[in-house]
């Protein structure tokens, strides 16, 4: 089947746009784990738990924007809750505990939603409806709007770790938490800010990603294995790398759909993962071994 240019320029598009929400969830992840070394495997839930915050604020307030904003403060808040009752006690133990914790606290949350919404999926409406034509199609604004915003999330994240006071304390925990604590940083109160920080952003992307698809409880099982390949490939803790390994996976995905269908062409992102492990463990994009 012969491509033609066109069709590769617009997978182009899709694989950035898609990319740019994938790294905005997965910058989310890579902080808590590079800061904490806490695997967080609830992180999808609190990318669904977002999107239902937007569904619920819409429907009182009817703003878009209102409900980004939402779901981002309810989540962060969530987050630092979830951090101070269960992980925080789990602090130094073997990294197994966490893990079961967090995969624990993501079936709470999963049949939580299913019980406090139903199993029908619920639907946001896109705040910008237009359309521009991009070769043979009409390509909604939308998805560029969504891909700016989140890079201008990511942005900001960057610039308040930083530049930011709050950054600084961050990044000094990150090197040496006792010697933190020793200078008069309040590392309990920076680790929690930093869960409610990564927790934010994947509420702000269930929203983001919202108008997308169908928001429904199980809508974070979908994301969040996706995340982790990205995560891995990017290296653990690696912001920078995270962001270039979602949008390199998502483009790999875009590209192979012109040849497969989209379920099939998902087994590219697996063979990048495996390959990874094989022979870069620290990640393609590492620039140091934890």
């Amino acid at each position: 089947m012969a491509i033609s240019l066109q069709q590769i320029l617009i997978q182009t598009v899709n694989g950035v746009v898609t990319g740019m929400i994938l790294a905005l969830v997965a910058s989310g992840l890579t902080l808590i784990f590079g800061i904490m070394d806490i695997v967080n495997f609830a992180h999808g839930e609190l990318f669904m738990l977002g999107a239902y915050v937007g569904v619920l604020t819409l429907a009182a307030a009817g703003s878009f924007w209102l409900a980004l904003l939402s779901a981002m403060v309810a989540i962060a808040l969530l987050g630092a809750l979830i951090y101070v009752t269960t992980l925080r006690p789990l602090l130094g133990r073997d990294p197994l505990t966490t893990i079961l914790a967090t995969f624990g606290l993501s079936l709470i949350l999963q049949n939580y939603a299913l019980w406090q919404f139903g199993p029908v999926a619920r639907k946001i409406a896109e705040p910008i409806s237009g359309h521009f034509t991009l070769f043979y199609l009409d390509y909604p604004w939308y998805r560029v709007v969504i891909a700016l915003i989140a890079g201008a999330m990511i942005f900001a994240l960057w610039m308040f770790l930083k530049f930011g006071t709050w950054g600084i304390w961050i990044r000094a925990t990150t090197q040496d938490r006792v010697m933190a604590q020793a200078m008069g940083i309040p590392v309990p109160l920076v680790l929690a800010t930093v869960f409610a920080i990564g927790s934010g952003m994947a509420g702000a992307s269930g929203v983001l990603f919202g108008p997308l698809t169908a928001v429904d409880h199980a809508m974070g099982l979908d994301w969040i294995l996706k995340v982790f390949i990205v995560v891995v490939v990017g290296g653990m803790g690696n912001l920078a790398g995270s962001i270039v390994a979602a949008i390199f996976i998502s483009l790999l995905e875009a590209y192979a759909s012109l040849w497969v269908s989209p379920a099939q062409a998902v087994i590219v992102s697996f063979v990048v993962l495996i390959l990874t492990l094989l022979f870069r463990p620290t990640g393609l994009f590492a620039t140091a071994t934890r």
